[in-house]
């Protein structure tokens, strides 16, 4: 009897499930998903689970191909020379090749007061615990929102349309990543919305208390309730571990997403640092290098050389409320450009989006290796990053 490949997968984020189903297809591999929550989260939804518009979880039976095990617990070490991963239950997981998929949850700057009275929305938990004080807080309470990117402006703008008194403390420029156009529809419809939206340099939060919230400009802003949405951190499982890691703790690996320790660990994800150049951390790059990942541990499994991960951007989706939203659409390196599509049709194309996600899953789970970015949507600037970075240490 042929004794078969044991693979772990650690996470069953975006990336993890998408992974782990595109390799069950393979015959004569067994796979196992270690995540510590037992059901799937969709984090594009959190926002709506604050506000009381989505539950952002789905069934693991749901997305999980039937030849796939959860194990549902925490990693707590990877022991690479054992081959093993070691769980907080005290159970012990051996495997032949490991998926390093453990995802990324909010951090909150280093803000005073921010770890003890601010909220975050990054996590399931988080969110659950967020929506608790909202409604503890009732209604007319003050909520201040920090953090102008799309988990900033989706919270603002669902918190909003549901009647709370949002305001949005950018700490620089409104939405970042959009170009100027995108960026005056989300202004214009935050403002119908009634969420008021403080730009600049003045309107970076410098301290939080129980109560308010203090600027860079020395005023004091009352806030019943606030939500940090800047900033995001990965776990530190991969340092922790003795595993090469980035500045943030990414796990290093190079172009095949292959650990540079150990070709028997990749990693894909908001937790994967390919050639120390990670991608912006996104459920749209975490599907494609979760694919990639499964990708390269199958061609070790059958003696093959792996090949380098393909992986363009199409844009950023935003939802304005649940009747509103845009679609920022860019150029393959991820920057924007001045198309977009808003209103009543952004708002269907993010919900097709947040569908999508999760039916991209189920495809896989069913039809192993289905879904595969063409080698025509690979990112040009990329090679050219990877170039000069290589030029630079030869010189």
């Amino acid at each position: 009897m042929a004794q078969h490949t044991r693979v772990v997968v650690v996470g069953g984020g975006y990336a993890g499930v998408t992974a782990a189903n595109r390799i069950a297809g393979a015959p004569d591999v067994d796979v196992t998903v270690v995540n510590p929550r037992p059901v799937f989260v969709e984090r594009i939804r959190l926002h709506q689970l604050v506000a009381g518009t989505d539950d952002a979880v789905v069934a693991f039976g749901d997305v999980l191909g039937e030849r796939v095990r959860l194990v549902v617990d925490t990693a707590e070490r990877i022991d690479a020379a054992g081959r093993r991963v070691e769980l907080a239950s005290g159970a012990v997981l051996p495997y032949d090749h490991l998926v390093y998929a453990a995802g990324s949850h909010g951090r909150v700057a280093d803000v005073p007061g921010a770890a003890e009275f601010a909220h975050t929305v990054a996590e399931l938990a988080d969110a659950e615990r967020l929506r608790s004080a909202l409604a503890a807080a009732g209604p007319g309470a003050a909520v201040t929102v920090v953090g102008s990117g799309p988990a900033g402006i989706e919270t603002a703008a669902e918190l909003g349309e549901s009647g709370v008194a949002v305001t949005l403390f950018c700490g620089g420029q409104l939405g970042p990543y959009l170009h100027p156009s995108g960026r005056r529809v989300v202004a214009k419809r935050l403002a119908r919305l009634g969420v008021t939206v403080v730009d600049g340099p003045a309107s970076r939060v410098v301290a939080v208390r129980r109560d308010a919230v203090e600027l860079a400009d020395g005023r004091s802003v009352p806030s019943d309730v606030t939500i940090w949405t800047t900033g995001f951190g990965v776990p530190d499982l991969a340092r922790r571990s003795g595993l090469s890691v980035d500045a943030v703790g990414r796990l290093l690996t190079d172009e095949t997403l292959t650990s540079v320790d150990d070709e028997r660990i990749v990693a894909a994800g908001d937790c994967a640092a390919p050639s120390g150049l990670p991608l912006r951390m996104s459920c749209q790059a975490a599907e494609p290098l979760g694919g990639h990942a499964a990708d390269t541990v199958l061609h070790r499994i059958a003696g093959e050389r792996p090949g380098p991960f393909v992986m363009g951007f199409f844009g950023q989706c935003i939802s304005l409320g649940r009747r509103h939203g845009i679609f920022q659409f860019a150029h393959k390196d991820d920057t924007a450009i001045r198309f977009h599509v808003a209103g009543r049709a952004g708002a269907a194309l993010k919900a097709f989006v947040c569908w999508g996600t999760v039916k991209q899953l189920q495809i896989e789970a069913k039809h192993p290796g289905r879904l595969r970015l063409p080698a025509s949507f690979a990112d040009p600037e990329r090679r050219r990053m990877l170039a000069s970075a290589e030029q630079g240490v030869r010189g």
